[in-house]
């Protein structure tokens, strides 16, 4: 059988002279040879780019047997198959994440274990890496603790704040400073006691944990109490005593009608010889002053730290460093700054914008669970023009990533009920349209204007939309409507389009009432 000619040429030629014996016959003619494979000659091609010969006892080992060679396979061929093979990725350098998490750059919210992974990030027990926000009171507090051990003197400090401001948790690190304190030092670790005083069953029994901590022997006589105990033991020169660090959380459970139990216990830090450095946590600011009166005129009134609410920003700071864990953006940067805004106008409680979070991510997986339904039964109906028109719907439902802002509203509006927003949220589409252009014209402009301005604004809200505006009678009723309910004020004049018309609500609460909704929340943008 003829070689295939090339183009322009002989249809049978000689080989080249460049061309190795192989190639080009055992007895150097052109004699055609048996077909070769195209993995062969590449090979040769490589070999000569390289100016060697092409080995004919070679034979070609296909890459499928390399992996799995038989036992007569040369060690040699082995090697060579072991040392082409990739090796394998190294795990994540993340700690506490699945390699599946990890591998991941994007969310997806329709995995369940990364689904528990976010919740699990904000969760309330979840102990984040560091305390954000709180370095100077925390500060404050290992500055106080330094000074007692170093100088081996006892005192009182009084932690107060509203709840969901760190002070806990603070604490919590405080405690593990002093101690790391102590132990680079080369002093001895005071021994610490920490109890949360909602877990006593009796406001006395505060005074028998102290006083297990000092491992004293029992006394035969029991009639004297512990709290008797302590100050004797306070009262008595002892060199080799330890300092001992007493954390008392809801201190405010402790207040009795006589106040005696939280004035004996912060008379404890008074006696000559106490080494006793007390720590009281509390969300009364004035405790000290309404229950401890007693302690001001003896001089002996404990120091104070007080922890603010949290601002926009430092909420915004800690959700965003708990979510640093996760390897994959969960919500949506808008989303986040609602939530801290609403929860530091309202209170400023971390906790609360924590729960706020995972109910935002609650909604989300409502959502996707309704969709995924809705669609899939669309989907499989026999009507193939049905089936056309949910097909968007299944592309869209692929595209959910992110907790919008439209989920965090949801979840606020669970928490934050108030009675203008549930009145704006069920007033008609028209009236609503009107708040909505009321709230466009009045950003960054007078908070009044005339109703004829207003309705210019509503007619191009319902031109940029492709919904039929109302006339202007109706417009005028409407706002008159809006005017009774509480929501616009209007002013009097003869002509309706000169009446001077403002609004009488917030606009956050309009913004918040309809941010639920695109069509709105696209208006409002």
């Amino acid at each position: 059988m003829p070689s295939i000619a090339k183009r322009g040429g002989s249809p049978i030629s000689p080989a080249p002279k460049n061309l190795p014996e192989a190639l080009a016959g055992s007895d150097g003619d052109s004699t055609p040879q048996k077909r070769k494979l195209r993995s062969h000659a590449s090979a040769a091609a490589a070999a000569l780019r390289e100016g060697g010969a092409v080995d004919p006892a070679a034979k070609r080992v296909s890459p499928r047997r390399c992996l799995n060679q038989s036992p007569n396979t040369p060690p040699k061929r082995i090697e060579k198959a072991v040392a082409d093979k990739p090796s394998k990725l190294k795990k994540s350098p993340a700690k506490g994440l699945p390699d599946s998490l990890v591998a991941d750059s994007k969310w997806n919210p329709r995995d369940p274990q990364q689904m528990s992974a976010a919740k699990e990030a904000l969760h309330v027990s979840t102990l984040p890496p560091s305390v954000s926000c709180r370095e100077n009171e925390q500060k404050m507090i290992v500055d106080f603790c330094k000074g007692c051990i170093e100088h081996g003197k006892a005192g009182s400090l009084y932690i107060c704040g509203c709840p969901g401001t760190g002070k806990s948790l603070s604490m919590e690190k405080v405690k593990e400073l002093v101690l790391q304190w102590t132990q680079e030092a080369g002093l001895q670790q005071p021994e610490v006691l920490a109890l949360n005083c909602t877990s006593l069953s009796s406001t006395s029994e505060i005074f028998s944990k102290i006083l297990s901590k000092y491992q004293l022997p029992k006394m035969t006589n029991n009639r004297t109490s512990a709290l008797q105990q302590l100050q004797k033991l306070y009262s008595e020169k002892q060199q080799s005593r330890k300092m001992m660090l007493i954390i008392a959380d809801e201190l405010d459970y402790l207040i009795t009608k006589d106040h005696a139990v939280l004035h004996d216990l912060f008379m404890l830090t008074t006696f000559p010889f106490s080494k006793c450095i007390l720590v009281g946590i509390a969300n009364a600011i004035d405790l000290a002053d309404r229950f401890l009166p007693r302690l001001q005129s003896l001089n002996c009134k404990p120091t104070i730290v007080t922890f603010r609410a949290y601002s926009p920003v430092q909420i915004a700071r800690i959700l965003q460093e708990r979510l640093k864990v996760l390897p994959y953006p969960v919500f949506q940067p808008h989303a986040l700054e609602l939530c801290a805004r609403k929860v530091a106008a309202a209170s400023g409680d971390m906790r609360k914008a924590l729960c706020i979070c995972r109910g935002a991510i609650d909604m989300l997986e409502a959502e996707l669970q309704e969709s995924t339904r809705s669609t899939y039964l669309s989907m499989h109906d026999e009507d193939k023009g049905q089936q056309a028109v949910t097909m968007p719907e299944f592309s869209k439902l692929q595209e959910i990533d992110a907790v919008r802002i439209d989920h965090m509203v949801l979840a606020l509006s669970r928490t934050f009920r108030s009675p203008v927003v549930d009145t704006i949220q069920i007033l008609p589409q028209h009236q609503q349209i009107i708040l909505c252009s009321a709230v466009k014209l009045f950003r960054g402009r007078q908070k009044d204007t005339t109703v004829g301005e207003l309705y210019k604004s509503y007619l191009d809200v319902c031109k940029s939309t492709h919904i039929p505006a109302a006339g202007f009678l109706e417009f005028s009723s409407m706002c008159r409507v809006l005017n009774d309910q509480g929501l616009l004020k209007l002013g009097q004049s003869r002509e309706d389009k000169l009446r001077r018309i403002a609004l009488k609500v917030d606009e956050a609460d309009i913004t918040f009432a309809l941010q639920g909704v695109r069509f709105f929340r696209n208006c409002l943008q």
